[in-house]
């Protein structure tokens, strides 16, 4: 039995290919294909990566914010993680996000991002095989209905 693929196609010429860092990496790095600044005003923006996607039978794609970025920057994937479904054949476009201010940089500088520039990461999985029921009543849990907090901070 073979290993399922993940088929890239190169829109652009000037594109860099997804690619793992590193052979233990759970994720292809994403590279932005285009050149964008996120200003204070506009705190996010779609990113091109200038590659479509094909994913196998029964996977899903994971668009994932990369941790040195939202670490050092402030950059981070809005939609996080974004889902490519197993039927999607356009670019692969990332929504990236600043925090409107930190400390760590000055707050009207805008953030430049360069073509090349790795902006995200792509997990891909095995999409669950679930079926679903409409029930009267669901189970009891010792949480329950308990949102947001509701066992501690």
């Amino acid at each position: 039995m073979s290993n399922p693929v993940v088929k890239f196609q190169r829109l652009s010429a000037s594109a860099t290919a997804p690619k793992r860092a590193t052979s233990g990496a759970a994720c292809w790095d994403l590279y932005a294909a285009e050149s964008v600044s996120l200003i204070p005003a506009v705190c996010y923006r779609t990113v091109g990566t200038g590659f479509g996607i094909e994913l196998p039978p029964d996977h899903v794609g994971l668009v994932c914010s990369r941790s040195g970025l939202a670490a050092g920057e402030g950059i981070f994937v809005l939609n996080s993680p974004g889902v490519i479904d197993e039927d999607y054949r356009g670019e692969l476009k990332v929504i990236i996000a600043r925090l409107p201010y930190n400390l760590l940089w000055p707050a009207l500088d805008p953030y430049e991002i360069k073509p090349g520039a790795r902006i995200a990461q792509l997990m891909v999985l095995p999409k669950p095989a679930l079926a679903t029921i409409e029930v009267d009543v669901l189970s009891e849990t010792e949480r329950g209905a308990g949102g947001f907090g509701s066992t501690g901070v």
